[in-house]
């Protein structure tokens, strides 16, 4: 008899920017999920559907939304200092961001390659109280002016 899959601590979301890498990461971990998502199974951990059930989903709506549920954000925006409406949203509802930044971060494959070099440090994020923004890049993870 095969023991019951207990809930999963869902961790990270990934926003729709970044949808190719959100669903490699979903076949490794079960603390992350994106919108869309449908949930599922993973090392005896079942991970729900997300509450953001669409990629289309405005950053007003569901940059507060996954705030609320404790998940550290992970997007890519390069201009992400100059989308006004993002960084207000981020302030507004203290949420906690790391954007994969630079033209390193540009498909699937490069997108993975910078999260994986800074994903001690993109874990170690989630102790701190938000609103922040954290650039990343192959090389560094930096805070962004939120002023």
């Amino acid at each position: 008899m095969t023991k019951p899959a207990k809930p999963a601590v869902v961790r990270f979301y990934v926003d729709a920017d970044v949808l190719g890498l959100a669903k490699v990461l979903v076949q490794v971990r079960n603390d992350v999920t994106f919108p869309g998502d449908p949930g599922g199974t993973l090392h005896r951990r079942t991970r729900p559907a997300c509450p953001v059930g669409d990629t289309a989903t405005k950053d007003p709506v569901w940059i507060p939304e996954v705030t609320e549920r404790g998940w550290l954000i992970v997007t890519r925006d390069r201009n992400i200092a100059a989308n006004r409406a993002e960084v207000a949203a981020v302030r507004a509802s203290g949420a906690r961001m790391v954007a994969l930044s630079g033209r390193e971060a540009i498909g699937t494959w490069n997108q993975l390659e910078v999260l994986m070099r800074q994903w001690r440090s993109i874990e170690a994020l989630q102790d701190q109280v938000g609103p922040f923004i954290y650039l990343a890049t192959r090389t560094t993870l930096r805070p962004l002016d939120l002023s």
